[in-house]
């Protein structure tokens, strides 16, 4: 892909070239990718062609109504160990989030500039592109496109990616929410469960004064429980909030090759050849 790309920026300068020094991931190399873009309009588009480029004047032409326009490959030629599993993160995705989408990790999407602007990419998180841009407002679409079968290169799909799209989902569930953090999430759950406990607690040191002994009852037990799992929530929230730091995600890739395209300026006419 490389040296084709070279090729075609000898012959239209237009064409540019970015490539890592290694394969940090789609995340990484879309996120750099965003970060050097200069137009007001962004495709995406895997490299294997097994997406049509004819559909790419469609997609910019939803962005006129849409801030986001995601392809479905609804008729789509892969084999099925490959399409039942999208098949069913796309289905549980959109009923976790909310967004009517068919197709959440379709490659070839087209955005505007101020969606790549706003979004952060870590991880694996590009299979949810729609939801980080939907999390932060925009307008999401969808548009049905052709599918070829694969010509170039491999499927790099595998059972370790299937386990990651499930610890992906999870973060989705996250997000889902609007701006709830870990802490948010753990916290309230454990602050729920302490609660409980205390009151269950409570309840027993109550009846420990009004009969004066305490007994060992599995209400007893299950209050100190309930204490114990609430302080353990919040402890994993503020453990999972440090994590989550933004700071974390802000890495930058290192850069092996850069072509930058040339941007040509529109011819102008001399005065003088317009008689004035």
């Amino acid at each position: 892909t490389v040296e084709t790309v070279r090729e075609a920026h000898r012959e239209i300068p237009e064409v540019g070239l970015l490539a890592l020094r290694r394969n940090f991931g789609k995340s990484a190399a879309l996120a750099t990718a965003f970060a050097r873009c200069r137009g007001d309009r962004v495709v995406t588009m895997d490299a294997d062609l097994q997406d049509d480029p004819a559909e790419i004047p469609l997609l910019l032409a939803d962005l006129e109504r849409y801030d986001l326009v995601s392809g479905w490959k609804r008729q789509r030629h892969d084999p099925l160990s490959k399409t039942i599993p999208s098949r069913f993160f796309n289905r549980v995705t959109a009923l976790v989030t909310g967004i009517p989408l068919h197709d959440f990790n379709c490659g070839l999407k087209a955005y505007r500039r101020e969606v790549i602007e706003s979004i952060e990419l870590y991880g694996e998180m590009h299979r949810y592109i729609p939801v980080l841009a939907h999390r932060e407002g925009f307008r999401v679409g969808e548009r049905e496109v052709r599918h070829h079968a694969r010509r170039f290169g491999r499927s790099k799909f595998g059972a370790s990616r299937f386990l990651n799209g499930f610890l992906d989902l999870l973060e989705v569930m996250f997000l889902a929410g609007g701006r709830r953090t870990p802490l948010h999430v753990f916290g309230r759950l454990g602050v729920g469960t302490l609660l409980v406990g205390v009151l269950v607690n409570l309840y027993m040191f109550t009846i420990w004064i009004l009969e004066g002994r305490l007994r060992v009852r599995p209400l007893l037990i299950f209050g100190v429980i309930l204490v114990i799992l609430g302080i353990q929530f919040v402890s994993i929230g503020l453990l999972a909030a440090l994590i989550h730091a933004p700071a974390s995600r802000q890495r930058t890739y290192p850069v092996r090759t850069e072509i930058a395209p040339v941007t040509r300026k529109p011819a102008t006419m001399d005065r003088s050849e317009t008689g004035d």
